[in-house]
């Protein structure tokens, strides 16, 4: 019983690691983004992704302002560096929350680890017992 279910928590523990790493990759992503437009000038050509490695050509109208999601949806305006600073926030956020899962992760697994010797040895002394008990009951006819 207990062994169903840590082998649900490590599978969504492992879930929610790689959505976290996910998450992590596309914030790291967006902060070389904003670290290559930092230099660029009103109306220069840029191509924004728009999925599925396709690309519109656009040309930048507000080099010095960045559109930031804060979550459910809603997004707000700020400069590059505010947009940075909030980015490099939320990804030391995220690192720690991987970190963490990933301690949950280690515990689980070691638990789960600790239990199967526990059943080996268990499978061990019952062999044990059953050949000592046909031994004996071999002896005896």
């Amino acid at each position: 019983m207990e062994s169903r279910f840590l082998e649900q928590t490590i599978n969504e523990l492992q879930s929610r690691i790689s959505m976290t790493g996910s998450a992590l990759n596309e914030l790291r992503v967006s902060s070389m983004t904003l670290e290559g437009l930092e230099t660029e000038k009103k109306g220069a050509d840029l191509f924004v992704p728009v999925g599925g490695g396709s690309y519109v050509k656009a040309k930048l109208e507000t080099p010095r302002n960045v559109v930031v999601g804060i979550g459910a949806d809603v997004a707000v305006e700020r400069t590059f560096k505010e947009a940075k600073e909030e980015l490099v926030t939320r990804i030391a956020e995220l690192e720690k929350t991987r970190e963490a899962l990933g301690q949950q992760f280690n515990q689980v697994v070691g638990r789960m680890q600790e239990n199967r010797a526990k059943i080996e040895e268990l499978s061990a002394k019952m062999r044990e017992g059953e050949q000592t008990s046909v031994r004996q009951a071999q002896k005896g006819a």
